[in-house]
Parts: C-alpha cells; structure tokens; sequence
C-alpha cells in the first residue's frame, strides 16, 4: 500500500475506530439526566484527539462518568471509550482527591480499622446526627446508607475454620475474596468455600491480596492503584504458573478491573495471566456443563429471585453463566430484570454531588423490583446490592449465595464421588 495509508491503530484504546454514530450516547445513563455531561463520545474519543495536541482541552465534567462500561458493550466498532476518559482522568485531571475521596477509595485501611469495632461502627453510620454532619463536613451523602462490617474478618474466618481441610483435596483453586467479602460480608466467601469443596475442589487464599483497586482509580488515586495492582498480580501470577491454581472470583467489578482495567488503564502487563482470572459461577457452570460436576439440590428450598445485570457483568459478556446456574436450581422461579444500570457506581454514589444523579439512574429499576413482589434479587456486584438494598426495599444475594443455599452438601458431595452420578 502506498506511504502514508496508516495501516494499525496507534492510539491506546482504539479511538480511531469512532464511527461518530453517538450510540453511545443513547445508551449512556448519565447522558439520559445530565445535560452537564458531554457524553461518552465527545468526552472520550473526540476530545482525546485534542487532548493528545493539548492537554489543556481537558474538561473536569469527565467524572461525572459512571465508567459503567454501557458505551463500550454498545459501540459497534469496540472502542474502549471508557477507558479512554478513564486515563484521561488519571493524566490531565488537576483535580486533588479530598479527605473523602480518599476514605472511600482507601478500602483495605477503612475495613480493617472498621471491623475491629464493628458494633459501634454500624451503630454510628446510622445515627441521623452523623449522616448530616459527613454531609456538611466531607461531602458524603446523609441519604446514603452505609454497608455494615461484619465483626470478624473472612480471611480470619478461613484461616481458623477452613484452611486446614483444604489440602485434602485432589484438586485446588485460588480466591480472590476482594474488600466486600472481607470485611463486609464474609458470608458470601464462607458460601463460596462450602460450594466448592461440596464439588471436590479445596480452596487456597493468595499469598497476598490487596484491594483489586476500582475505587482508587475512580477517585483520582490510580499511582496507588498501580502499586496494589502489582501486588495482587504477582501473587496471582504465582497461583496460576507456580502453583497451578486457576483464580475464582465472587465480584464481577474485581474481576473485570483485574482482567482488564490493570491493563488498559494502569499500563500493566496481565496478558500470561488475564484467563487465569475468572468468576466463579462461570468456573462452575463450565463444569456442570462439561459433565464433570453435578449438584444436587434440597427439595424444600423455594424462592422467587430477579436478577440484576451489573454494568461490569454485561461487558464481560458473562451473565448468562450467573443466570443459568440460577435456572438450575428447581426451587427458584427465575425472573430476568430489564437491563439497567443501578446508578451507584461503587463510591460515587456516596458523593453528596452525585447522590440524586445516582438515583435517578436507577430510579427506573428500583420501580420494576417492587412491582415484580420478588423474595430477593440477585446480582454479582456487590454495591448494586447496596444500592438496591437501600433503594429498593428487597434483600439481594449473590448467586453463589443462593446456590449454596439451595444445594444439598452431603449428596453433592456423594454424587461426585462416584463416577456417572445423576442429578438429583
């Protein structure tokens, strides 16, 4: 081809490949009731081809994004749109992140401070008087509820009750539990472990694990982000090629940020271990489906649950992993909410600017849930679930959660000890 046809894209996130149809922009939902927003398109491709001239063309109103990822699942040409305000964000921004900015991305140090006084922590983010005084004096919304942390750690939890069992194993996995199942909720990492030994597999922490990072990067923060992200990478990198541990998830915004955000928005090497890093219903469904693995389910387990596709699940394309290990189950009479994003968007629905845009974003599905008269909704994020929770009035649960509610351990456990069992 004759000189100067350029052949490859040389941007970083494909930027050349904007064919300018803005749908985009239809299917944004800050775009839908935030007029202040430019929009995922002029704010991402569009601006950085001025942006890569001249910082200066930086505009502030980029985070207003969700980085919900909906204009990337949308774009017909797979340009990494929000990946590419993302960075712009972490290079031109001149904003410097607050004293609230950083108690919220600082996930580990909070929890950890947290979970030692659980009991008067959660008594006291409920009490009104401190709602308004975090409103007026750090920005964080007194409307929002806050996750209660659980008493006791999940890594503490395994290490005393559970590691111990896992050697027995013929066969091994890796978890990564992230800050919700640590200090939040370890339930759902107790179901996880109960699952997968129930199926013949022992489960392993990391060496060591750090906050996969999401809320560092979201809050201008993305220099530590890089170092924690390169702590968990070298202990995920020596699960997969030292010890031969695949590494399961119970996040879809962990698991995506790991798989794809290290990469494309810290700058960081993951290709040799990107498919080593997966969740864990997909792991799970793969196996039944294989024939490797069956379940066995209690006959007095009944519930109606909706499922919530979380914005990170729809990029990752792995929804119908979660959705049909749920329609597996005979007890549960299955209802697939529309698609929607929950408006929270991990901490910056916390915002006081950002509160009442957040729920005007979901406003329309916290509506649908109540209409539907679901005994609860599930879904794979973990602030969805707080969002919904706070919004919606309905107790919400990861699918793993719910699987480990329904299965029969004992028979589980039985059938996959003889070859050519059947699903009972």
């Amino acid at each position: 081809m004759g000189n100067g046809i350029q052949l490859k894209n040389i941007s970083e996130n494909n930027l050349e490949q904007c064919l300018k149809c803005s749908i985009c922009t239809a299917y944004c939902p800050v775009s839908a009731i935030t007029p202040e927003y430019p929009g995922p398109k002029h704010s991402g491709p569009d601006q950085e081809r001025y942006r890569l001239k001249n910082p200066k063309f930086f505009d502030e109103a980029l985070k207003l994004c969700l980085n919900c990822k909906r204009c990337e699942v949308a774009c017909p040409s797979d340009v990494r749109i929000a990946d590419i305000i993302q960075s712009a964000r972490g290079k031109y921004s001149t904003h410097i992140p607050s004293l609230r900015d950083r108690v919220l991305a600082n996930t580990d140090f909070v929890g950890s401070m947290a979970t030692v006084f659980a009991p008067i922590v959660n008594t006291t983010l409920r009490l009104s008087p401190v709602k308004i005084i975090m409103d007026s004096t750090i920005a964080v919304d007194k409307h929002r509820t806050f996750p209660a942390y659980a008493s006791q750690k999940f890594e503490t939890w395994f290490k005393k009750e559970a590691a111990p069992q896992q050697n027995k194993f013929t066969k091994h996995v890796s978890y990564f539990h992230g800050c919700y199942v640590n200090y939040n909720y370890p339930q759902l990492g107790k179901d996880f472990v109960k699952i997968m030994n129930a199926i013949g597999y022992g489960v392993h922490l990391l060496e060591k694990e750090k906050c996969c990072g999401v809320a560092l990067i979201a809050n201008g923060l993305s220099k530590q982000a890089r170092r924690q992200s390169k702590i968990n990478i070298a202990s995920i990198r020596k699960s997969i090629k030292d010890q031969g541990r695949i590494v399961l998830t119970t996040s879809s915004t962990c698991t995506f940020t790991m798989r794809d955000e290290y990469e494309h928005v810290l700058g960081l090497e993951t290709t040799d271990v990107r498919n080593g890093i997966t969740l864990a219903t997909r792991f799970i469904y793969k196996l039944i489906a294989s024939g490797e693995v069956k379940l066995a389910f209690r006959s007095d387990f009944k519930k109606r649950v909706a499922y919530h596709s979380a914005c990170h699940m729809e990029k990752l394309g792995w929804i119908p992993y979660s959705t049909q290990l749920l329609r597996m189950i005979p007890g549960i009479d299955f209802l697939m909410l529309d698609s929607q994003c929950c408006g929270i968007a991990g901490t910056y629905g916390f915002k006081k600017e950002n509160y009442q845009r957040s729920q005007e974003i979901g406003s329309s599905l916290f509506k649908q849930i109540k209409e539907e008269n679901v005994d609860v909704v599930s879904t794979d994020c973990e602030t969805c679930k707080w969002q919904i929770e706070m919004s919606a009035g309905v107790k919400v649960e990861n699918p793993i959660s719910l699987l480990a509610q329904a299965i029969d351990v004992e028979k589980t456990k039985e059938i996959n000890s003889q070859k050519g069992g059947k699903i009972k």
